[in-house]
């Protein structure tokens, strides 16, 4: 079975953290980096990618190992497989909230850190799958606006009579905003800061925008909404 090729290891105990490092390295993984402390490691993180981190919960500093953990899987969407001395319940039920990948109680062999660095890395490819194949059942769907118009996810574009409506960037993106909210207003600055950017425009800019889209699609059903912002009504 694969291993993970870029680990993180976050072991304060220098022996511990050079066992894990040649257990790893048998199984030729390319990139494996040691910490003890919690800042050295959010600091790492910040410039490289990890497949997975093997996380002691007993560390250096003021920052435990599942603080650490919080705090990474608030930013970052890594597998975490924790290494514990510890077997009091209380602790174990601490860890468990993060829905960690697994755990290595220490004492551990070889085998041990194999065997849960193999099924935690499985697992993580198994979810990584099921996200993908959500995202892309999502990516084609086709949301109907009206008995004539319907907006394809897939090529992110608009159909009149199942005929492809050509439209230029700025036209195509607010009709993709306001199909993904269908039915939802969305306002003036959210509208604006998607379409142009961090970029200075005329306040009228939207408004010509919608007036020009009305021009070619008068029967598209876009609504303004006063003061607020724009939405496309499903007629269906």
């Amino acid at each position: 079975m694969d291993f993970p090729q870029h680990m993180m290891i976050v072991e304060d105990e220098v022996i511990t953290q050079r066992y894990l490092e040649d257990i790893l390295r048998q199984h030729e993984v390319k990139c494996v980096d040691c910490f003890d402390n919690a800042k050295d490691a959010l600091s790492q993180l910040r410039k490289q990618k990890y497949d997975m981190i093997l996380m002691d919960i007993n560390i250096q500093g003021s920052m435990d190992g599942i603080q650490l953990a919080r705090e990474i899987l608030r930013l970052h969407t890594i597998p975490i497989v924790f290494i514990t001395a510890h077997n009091d319940s209380e602790t174990f039920a601490e860890a468990l909230e993060l829905s960690p990948y697994g755990f290595i109680g220490k004492p551990f062999s070889s085998r041990d850190v194999e065997v849960a660095i193999q099924l935690a890395y499985k697992r993580h490819l198994t979810n990584q799958e099921v996200d993908n194949k959500k995202t892309n059942d999502e990516d084609r769907k086709i949301i109907m606006i009206s008995d004539r118009y319907h907006y394809s996810c897939e090529v992110a574009s608009l159909y009149c009579d199942d005929s492809l409506v050509k439209l230029n960037a700025k036209q195509n993106k607010l009709l993709e905003i306001l199909s993904l909210n269908i039915n939802n207003v969305v306002g003036y600055d959210s509208l604006v800061v998607a379409i142009w950017g961090d970029s200075d425009v005329a306040d009228s800019a939207l408004r010509t925008l919608v007036y020009n889209i009305r021009k070619i699609l008068p029967d598209l059903p876009l609504v303004s909404h006063s003061k607020v912002g724009y939405s496309l009504l499903s007629q269906r």
